[in-house]
C-alpha cells in the first residue's frame, strides 16, 4: 500500500533555513514580530512560568526573552518530554508540518495540567498576490499549473484542530501584515533569506524558466501595485492559544441547568416563539 505524499521535504527545508542563516543577514523580521507578540501576551497572563520549551527553528531569536527556555527542532517527531512544562511554544514553523494535528498533540502532551500552549504560524491570507502572479504566468505559458507556494491553513480550520488536539480553551486570531517591494524578485530575495523557499515535496526540482517569472513580474506590478510604483505581499501570521486540561479550569454549564431566566435578568418580557408548520412532501 502506498503511503500519502508528504507535504513538506524535510531535508530541503533544513537547507533552505541553513542556508538564509549562512548568508549573514537573515530576513527574520516576521519571526521577531511574532516572537515579541508572543513575549506581549506571556506578559498578560498573570502567571511565572519555571518550565519552558520552544519548538522553533531560529532558537537566537528566542534567547533574549526566555533565555532559560529549552530549544526543541521542529521535526516531525518533537523531543518534548511527557508533562514536563507549563509553558511550550512552537513558533513559525508549524506551517511546514506534515502533521499539524499531531504537532499540536504532542505539545499538549508535553504540558502539566492547565500549562499553556502559543503557537505562531504563517495562514492562508499570506503571499495571496504571489500566488495568483505565478499561477496566471504559468497558465499562459505552459497551460498548466505546478505547486510553487506551500498551502497554509486558515484561521478557522486551525482554531478547530486545537479543539481536535483536545486543548481546554482553545483561540486563534490573526495579524496581517503588508510588506512593500520595489519589485518581485526583492520578494522572492526575501523569501530565500526567511527560509522559507519553496520546499514542498511535489514542486519541480529542475530550475523555472525565466520567462515564467519576467511574466509573474509584470502580472504582480499591475494587479498589486503599491505607493511609488512599489509592489505590496501579504503575510499572515496566525496566533493558536490553549491549555492542557485540568479540573480547576472553568467549565460550561449543563444544558437546562440554568438557575434563572434571562428574560428575568435583562427586566424584560419574553415572547414565545409560534410552533414552526409541518414539512409538507410531494
Amino acid at each position: 500500500m502506498q503511503k500519502n505524499p508528504q507535504l513538506t521535504d524535510r531535508n530541503a527545508l533544513e537547507r533552505f533555513r541553513a542556508r538564509a542563516l549562512r548568508s549573514g543577514n537573515p530576513a527574520l523580521f516576521l519571526q521577531e514580530e511574532a516572537v515579541l507578540e508572543i513575549n506581549e501576551r506571556l506578559n498578560e497572563v498573570n502567571r511565572t512560568f519555571t518550565s519552558v520549551a520552544i519548538v522553533t527553528p531560529f532558537a537566537d531569536l528566542w534567547r533574549k526573552y526566555l533565555p532559560n527556555a529549552e530549544i526543541i527542532s521542529d521535526d516531525e517527531l518533537l523531543n518534548l518530554k511527557a508533562e514536563a512544562y507549563d509553558l511550550v511554544i512552537h513558533s513559525m514553523s508549524l506551517h511546514w508540518a506534515n502533521d499539524f494535528v499531531g504537532q499540536l498533540i504532542q505539545c499538549r502532551r508535553a504540558l502539566k495540567p492547565d500549562g499553556l500552549f502559543l503557537g505562531a504560524c504563517f495562514g492562508g491570507e499570506t503571499l495571496t498576490e504571489l500566488r495568483v502572479a505565478l499561477a496566471e504566468a504559468e497558465v499562459a505559458i505552459s497551460g498548466g499549473l505546478s505547486p510553487r507556494i506551500a498551502p497554509m491553513g486558515e484561521i478557522r480550520d486551525l482554531g478547530a484542530l486545537l479543539q481536535r488536539a483536545e486543548f481546554a480553551m482553545p483561540v486563534a486570531d490573526t495579524a496581517i501584515k503588508t510588506v512593500t517591494y520595489a519589485n518581485l524578485s526583492g520578494l522572492v530575495t526575501d523569501l530565500r533569506l526567511m527560509g522559507e523557499s519553496n520546499a514542498q515535496s511535489q514542486r519541480r526540482k529542475s530550475f523555472a524558466p525565466r520567462a515564467l517569472f519576467e511574466t509573474a513580474s509584470r502580472i504582480y506590478a499591475d494587479a498589486f501595485q503599491a505607493e511609488e510604483g512599489r509592489i505590496a505581499a501579504t503575510f499572515e501570521i496566525i496566533f493558536l492559544t490553549g491549555w492542557a486540561p485540568d479540573e480547576s479550569q472553568p467549565k460550561p454549564l449543563r444544558p437546562g441547568s440554568a438557575s434563572a431566566r434571562l428574560a428575568d435578568v435583562l427586566n424584560t418580557l419574553e415572547t414565545p416563539l409560534p410552533d414552526p408548520a409541518p414539512n409538507k412532501h410531494n
